[in-house]
Parts: C-alpha cells; structure tokens; sequence
C-alpha cells in the first residue's frame, strides 16, 4: 500500500446525506482498506433509522443534528450527498464553520463549483464529482472536476477515495455532463439491452432463469473481453461476425432500426437534460 492510502487511513472524513451513493462510496472505502470505518462518520438528519443501519453494518460513526454542525466543522474532508432540493440549505449552513484547507467533494449532480461557493461564501476547495451505481460493487466509473483552490494533497485524496470504487477521470467541469451521458446514466442502457436480451430468450422458449444467466454472462463477458484485449469493440464484433451468418443477420436487424445513431443520440439527449436540470436546479438556488 502507498504512503498517500495509509495517510489516508486515517483522515477523517465526514458524509452529508447517507443515501445509496453515499453507501456505496462507504462500502468500497472500507472493502479497499483505503479509510478505516471509525475514521468515517455519516450524517443524515431526516432518517435516524438510517443512521443505525449504517452504523451496525459498516461500524462507522453517526451523529446527532445536534452534534453535526461539531462534526462537519472539524472534519477535514466533507462528502455532500444530500438531494439537489436540499443543498442551498446545507450549503449555506456549512459555509461559516468552515476553515481554508477542509476539502468539499460534492456528489450533487448538477451543483456547479461557482455556485456552491456561492452558496457557502467563500472561495473553499472544491472536487465536483459525478459517479455511477457500479461504485456499489467497486466497478464504478467517476468523473471529476476541481476548483482552482485544490491543492495537490486534496487532489490525491480525492482520487483515492473514488479508485476505492472504481475508475477515474478528470475531465473540465463543462464536460461532466457528457459523461453523465456515457458513465452516469449508461448502466441503464446496458440494463435495458439485458431486458430485451431476457425477453426474447423467453419468447424463445428457454426459461426466465437460463436467459438471465446467459445474458448476465454474455454482457459479462463481452466487457472482460474488451478490458483483458485492449483490442477495440469494432474489432471483437468483426471478428464474431461472419459474412451472411446469423450475426450479421442480427446487426442488419439492428440497423434497420438505427441502433448505432440512436444510442449516441440517447447519450445526447442524457446530457442535455443533465445541463438543463442543473440550470434549473441552480435558478432555483440562487432564487431562494
């Protein structure tokens, strides 16, 4: 393990909100070994209930709202997880406690960095960040955007913590809404080709159970295949595809339909409407 982790190791760092990202970026820190559970504390108002399950099956610490306004103004490192109709609240409340060098990574989807400075007051250190739900089992895909007042030391940490549950990349805070199209959203693409996959394995006569493993494991499969080659998918799908075989005669299918251009449209659309909800969703912040 490097110096950088088992510095880490013990850095506290404190949840706002302990919903299922929150859970999942939890889960992997803890399997990795990357944060010990008793350096983790997870707050969430609303929901004691939650608050204890996440105690008992991750022994990490919870608090009080009475004690959290303590807990969030010493923690050098502040997780928002909260729901975006929650945030101007929070964040304006965080703000006054906090000092220069505590780090805020923001799992806000549509949050910009300039706007929760705003919201907080001052010019704080900012990883703006934008995960998916494959984070749950450790093979996330998270991108990140930081403020220009990251120093290189908080800049690794937050690349430790989200390697704990996956892949990174840092990209421009302009371009995290693109890659909510690919990385954010796509899992339910994928679902979604698994779905029909299932479907038409049943209508086809085998059982529900023998087309979920099949499709479970082609899906499977098909990705390692691309990840262990490093050869490219149009090449993997050439070499499956014989000419006037029944592949191609799926493709052709698929073809007819538009599947190709429609996909990358689906990704635009998943963007654009990413840009609009955080329009809308940062009016709405700066109106209150």
């Amino acid at each position: 393990m490097s110096q950088e982790q088992q510095t880490l190791l013990q850095q506290k760092i404190t949840f706002h909100g302990a919903g299922a990202m929150a859970e999942a970026i939890v889960r992997g820190l803890i399997s990795r070994l990357v944060v010990r559970p008793q350096d983790i504390t997870m707050l969430n108002r609303s929901n004691l209930k939650r608050q204890q399950e996440l105690s008992t099956r991750y022994a990490v610490h919870t608090g009080t709202a009475a004690q959290s306004l303590d807990l969030l103004a010493s923690s050098p490192v502040i997780v928002l997880c909260m729901k975006p109709k929650d945030a101007a609240a929070a964040l304006r409340e965080l703000g006054p406690l906090l000092s220069p060098n505590q780090l805020i990574v923001s799992v806000i989807a549509g949050l910009s960095i300039r706007t929760m400075q705003t919201l907080l007051g001052r010019k704080q250190p900012i990883a703006r960040t934008m995960p998916n739900t494959s984070s749950t089992i450790g093979l996330g895909a998270t991108g990140l955007a930081f403020s220009a007042e990251i120093t290189d030391e908080q800049r690794s940490t937050v690349m430790t913590l989200f390697e704990a549950v996956g892949i990174v990349t840092i990209v421009p805070e302009d371009k995290l809404e693109v890659l909510t199209g690919i990385s954010g959203s796509g899992p339910a693409y994928v679902y979604y080709l698994m779905e029909a996959m299932i479907a038409a394995g049943i209508r086809g006569g085998l059982s529900s159970q023998q087309s979920r493993d099949l499709t479970v494991q082609t899906v499977l499969g098909a990705a390692r295949m691309v990840q262990q080659t490093g050869l490219e998918p149009m090449k993997l799908r050439s070499d499956v595809t014989s000419p006037g075989g029944a592949t191609q005669a799926a493709l052709k299918t698929l073809d007819e339909g538009d599947f190709f251009e429609n996909v990358i449209a689906a990704v635009g659309r998943c963007a654009e409407r990413s840009r609009e909800m955080g329009a809308a969703l940062e009016g709405d912040l700066n109106h209150e």
